[in-house]
């Protein structure tokens, strides 16, 4: 599905954005138009909100599989340069009767089988995907070279600080992340008393955070997020935002651990009062 104009203007540079789910790929839109960029969007079918036909100049609502059908839409958009933002759900290629769930296209397939024996880890998929654009001549930049005050800077966002024994955790905590990253496993871990209680995988930060609340059902746990040691800020940059906050409150967490400079932090005064109202602290590590 298409709207907006079908093809660029004579001479006209657009900056091109591949849209997943959550509140970053709007914020960015936002700050694309305050800076006066024309923003090109490919919204990824049941991912990306329907908010961005209105922030953007053109919008195109396209399938994850549908590789080919996003190289074209951006390049009939005069785009040369683009970024990611969003979340884009993993667990889709484990869907039963995939091929026929997701119908990818012609590009899709000889990417995704002329990888050889490469393995489906997030960095693995993404890197590629960027190849095929970078192809046709679309060179993918990331998103926080336009909204660089997403950063996260370092120190304790809240009225409250964790205390030294949640500082240990945020410590041991901080090891076995940093070693998730590496191995490309996932960002997050969830830790009581220098015990893992839970660790990111392919389902992502939130249901992460409720497993280990399902797990620590005493509470006071913490929650510490990373950014991979290799991390390519392209892509898959850690997030944090107001539904991270209320997702551990119900899950009865006390602490959230993130890395500064490293992890993008939305609507950070909203968050920032959800966490004091749930007497969540939330402390940057550099």
């Amino acid at each position: 599905m298409i709207s907006g104009r079908s093809s660029a203007a004579a001479g006209e540079v657009r900056i091109g954005l591949l849209a997943g789910s959550g509140r970053f790929p709007i914020v960015f839109a936002e700050a694309a138009r305050r800076q006066g960029l024309k923003v090109a969007c490919i919204a990824i079918k049941h991912e990306a909100s329907d908010e961005l036909r209105s922030l953007c100049d053109s919008f195109h609502r396209i399938g994850v599989a549908k590789l080919g059908g996003m190289i074209r839409a951006f390049r009939a958009d005069g785009v040369s340069r683009a970024v990611m933002a969003g979340k884009v759900h993993k667990s889709v290629i484990f869907t039963p009767w995939r091929f026929l769930h997701l119908v990818p296209d012609l590009r899709m397939v000889q990417m995704w089988y002329g990888r050889g024996r490469s393995d489906n880890r997030d960095d693995s998929i993404l890197l590629n995907v960027i190849a095929e654009f970078e192809r046709d001549g679309i060179a993918f930049e990331s998103a926080l070279d336009y909204c660089p005050e997403l950063l996260v800077q370092a120190g304790t966002l809240t009225r409250h600080a964790p205390s030294p024994r949640e500082l240990e955790d945020v410590e041991f905590g901080w090891t076995l992340a940093k070693e998730m990253g590496r191995l490309d496993v996932g960002q997050s871990v969830a830790v009581k008393e220098k015990a893992a209680l839970a660790v990111e995988a392919i389902e992502g930060t939130d249901r992460c955070i409720a497993r280990a609340g399902e797990l620590c059902r005493a509470g006071g746990w913490t929650l510490v997020k990373v950014a991979k040691p290799q991390q390519d800020m392209r892509f898959d940059v850690p997030t944090i935002g107001v539904d991270t906050i209320e997702n551990l409150h119900r899950a009865r967490a006390r602490v959230l651990a993130i890395e500064a400079g490293r992890t993008i932090l939305l609507d950070q005064e909203e968050v920032i009062s959800r966490a004091e109202k749930h007497r969540i602290s939330i402390v940057a590590v550099q």
